[in-house]
């Protein structure tokens, strides 16, 4: 007999099943990842970061700006930037009300959290919706965990064939820049990252298999440092439709 706790159960990461088809069908949402298929309630201990029907709490921010540039904005400077961005931002980013999903067209700015995260643990699904796809998501305003279509063929010189899932703004000479194993699924199907961050390091998992095991994340911005100790999440547009839903993160204590 497997139980399940009550924590998974009330969260809505796993059904309440009944004999062997509704086991077997728990067992595969499991194995998925904790956050496959439908919109769910946020697990214990986490916050939801998207309420399904606008886009409140999230901003939009220039791609690839650095944090650096940005410290150096007067506020006014800083303000008059963010209504340029967020008009931007809704050009091109949406909400898919009937489905509880966000939706970017593939061009403009970033989306981007207002607060500013410390070391967290965030679950994301996302959709690449066609082939040849490319997104991904930014840990405290730095790139990138990739997401990419391992079988786009003007990709397979950057290594999209290893898959998503890796620091590919890593490095050359580190491990973290590649994913351990490859577990996309099919270009339209979901699929699930579950982000821990804490200090510099980061791991990673997709589809409930790991792809980085606590590995440095490099600064892109400045490579003789390491990562600022705090910044926003950022969801990535680059040149196609993808959409993403089930949106939690919890904060941990630094060294936890």
């Amino acid at each position: 007999m497997i139980c399940w706790s009550n924590d998974l159960l009330e969260s809505g990461v796993l059904p309440v099943v009944h004999g062997r088809a509704g086991l077997a069908l728990a067992l595969t949402l499991l194995l998925a990842g904790p956050l496959a298929g439908a919109p769910q309630k946020p697990p214990k201990g986490f916050t939801s970061l998207f309420n399904g029907r606008d886009l409140s709490g999230w901003r939009g921010r220039q791609q690839d700006y650095s944090p650096y540039e940005e410290a150096k904005l007067t506020q006014d400077d800083l303000a008059a930037k963010q209504v340029q961005w967020n008009a931007d931002r809704d050009a091109h980013w949406r909400v898919d009300a009937a489905k509880k999903e966000i939706v970017s067209d593939g061009r403009g700015v970033f989306l981007a959290t207002n607060k500013d995260y410390a070391d967290f643990e965030l679950y994301v699904d996302w959709l690449m919706v066609e082939h040849n796809g490319d997104s991904g998501v930014y840990l405290r305003g730095f790139p990138q965990v990739q997401v990419w279509d391992p079988d786009n063929p003007k990709e397979l010189r950057n290594g999209a064939d290893k898959g998503s899932g890796a620091l590919w703004n890593n490095n050359p000479d580190n491990p973290g820049r590649w994913p351990l194993v490859k577990a996309d699924k099919p270009v339209g199907e979901w699929n699930t990252f579950r982000i821990r961050m804490a200090g510099s390091k980061v791991s990673i998992w997709l589809n409930g298999q790991q792809t980085v095991d606590g590995q440095v994340m490099d600064n892109y911005f400045d490579r003789t440092k390491p990562v600022l100790p705090s910044g926003p999440i950022e969801l990535q547009t680059h040149g196609s439709e993808i959409r993403f839903r089930n949106i939690y993160v919890r904060e941990i204590k630094s060294g936890s």
